[in-house]
């Protein structure tokens, strides 16, 4: 299981970050999905645009460049109508509940903890 934290205020996004990187789970996303819960997440890889589609909640969307700067954050983005953009160089979007994203902003960098890696 892997978590997701802010480099520079060590706040914590996600506790569980569900990995999207093949074609099949990127293009379904969060799609007809109940709900997100707190703690959790979805990193989908590569991505520079989202939309809400089928989607059934708003979301807090973090896009993210090559080395894990945060390019773009779109905030309580509306399902059924919502969308938005990286910006330029994303590569990467972390997909929240709403409210999530608050503690980081573009310029921060995002770092993607493996508990397995860690030295106890």
């Amino acid at each position: 299981m892997v978590g997701l934290r802010v480099r520079e205020t060590g706040a914590v996004l996600a506790t569980e970050l569900q990995l999207a990187r093949g074609v099949w789970s990127r293009t379904r996303g969060l799609m007809l999905r109940p709900a997100l819960e707190s703690g959790k997440a979805l990193d989908i890889r590569p991505c520079s645009s989202i939309h809400m589609m089928f989607m059934r909640f708003p979301i807090d969307a973090v896009f993210y460049d090559r080395d894990g700067t945060v390019t773009r954050v779109a905030r309580n983005v509306r399902p059924w109508v919502g969308i938005a953009f990286g910006g330029r160089g994303a590569r990467g979007v972390v997909e929240l509940p709403a409210g999530a994203a608050i503690a980081v902003a573009p310029g921060e960098t995002l770092v993607f903890d493996d508990p397995t890696e860690v030295a106890e």
